[in-house]
């Protein structure tokens, strides 16, 4: 399966890993070509973070590895993108 962008809902320790050191374990992940890391929440010990990951041939359990070993926790997936080109989601007509 060919995995080319996965939208994951992490939660970190306000403490740390810092979001450089979180996005420097995911860039090491053979396949990843791109990354974004969005802060969507903060409370007193922890925020809340929207991961988008993009690139080609991406191993899911990789990534999840990479993210606990930098000191995260994968909350859950709520995007992925499979084939040979990305899909853009279309919003349907209301």
């Amino acid at each position: 399966m060919n995995i080319r962008r996965l939208l994951l809902d992490v939660d970190k320790a306000i403490a740390g890993p810092s979001l450089i050191e979180l996005a420097a374990a995911i860039d090491a992940v053979n396949g990843v070509e791109a990354l974004n890391i969005v802060v969507t929440e903060i409370d007193i010990e922890t925020m809340d973070l929207d991961v988008t990951i993009e690139g080609e041939g991406m191993n899911y359990d990789d990534i999840v590895s990479a993210i606990e070993s930098a000191g995260a926790v994968v909350h859950s997936l709520d995007e992925i993108v499979v084939g040979s080109k990305i899909l853009e989601r279309i919003m349907p007509r209301r």
